[in-house]
């Protein structure tokens, strides 16, 4: 914490910002020898160098001044670092065929080891995780539509996958007559297995869809009632 001597002893901007980034770990309670003219000013100057260092620098500085970081500015470098990390690791899986390392993340995403390692480690604990997990799972109505579109043209292995998919939705709920796992689908005593559903044509897989969206709405029904 910085003193009232500091308050007399640094006159100039200058002086005061170089005194500030002397500290191994800045807090608010440093920046109190800064008028707010020169807070708006200091805080233009951490971004543009947090955005000018790359790698082990970057990491180093963003631990430095951790704590005077805005939470929605703590949230903005957790997308990044999250997008550039799925980026880079999807990009090095195609190029080498396997799941690449933390430092050949590192070197590809010019981020830090130090910094890869704790996001990895860490990302699932993190609410903007929970975000994303949402965000897919807000898409999967149009997903599977299109994987129906598929199934009822006559492809198969999108009709498995509708099926199986469907049955996972509808498999904890004890009022659904639809049993579902990995060898068969099971509709009101009827089984259909792989091979029934390989012999099924586009009409009748329109049929069990239709099955399928009633036993949807009945169970809505019954958990609103």
């Amino acid at each position: 914490m910085t003193s009232k001597k500091s308050l007399q002893k640094f006159t100039t901007f200058e002086q005061k910002k170089d005194f500030i980034f002397q500290l191994k770990e800045i807090n608010k309670e440093d920046l109190e020898i800064l008028n707010d003219d020169e807070k708006t000013e200091f805080y233009q100057l951490l971004t543009e160098r947090f955005n000018k260092l790359k790698g082990d620098e970057n990491a180093e500085f963003l631990n430095q001044i951790w704590n005077i970081t805005p939470a929605i500015t703590r949230n903005i470098i957790w997308e990044s670092n999250q997008n550039t990390i799925t980026s880079t690791i999807s990009g090095l899986m195609q190029d080498y065929g396997r799941m690449p390392t933390a430092s050949e993340i590192a070197i590809k995403s010019e981020l830090s080891r130090q910094t890869v390692t704790k996001h990895l480690k860490e990302y699932a604990k993190q609410p903007q995780y929970n975000e994303i997990v949402e965000q897919f799972k807000f898409m999967t109505s149009k997903v599977l539509a299109k994987v129906f579109k598929f199934a009822v043209n006559g492809d198969m292995s999108a009709a498995k996958l509708y099926f199986n998919v469907v049955g996972a939705l509808n498999q904890n709920n004890q009022n659904t007559f639809i049993q579902n796992n990995n060898n068969y689908i099971q509709i009101n005593g009827l089984i259909f297995n792989d091979e029934k559903l390989k012999t099924l044509k586009p009409e009748q897989l329109k049929t069990i869809e239709a099955i399928l969206l009633s036993e949807d709405l009945e169970i809505i029904e019954q958990k609103t009632t």
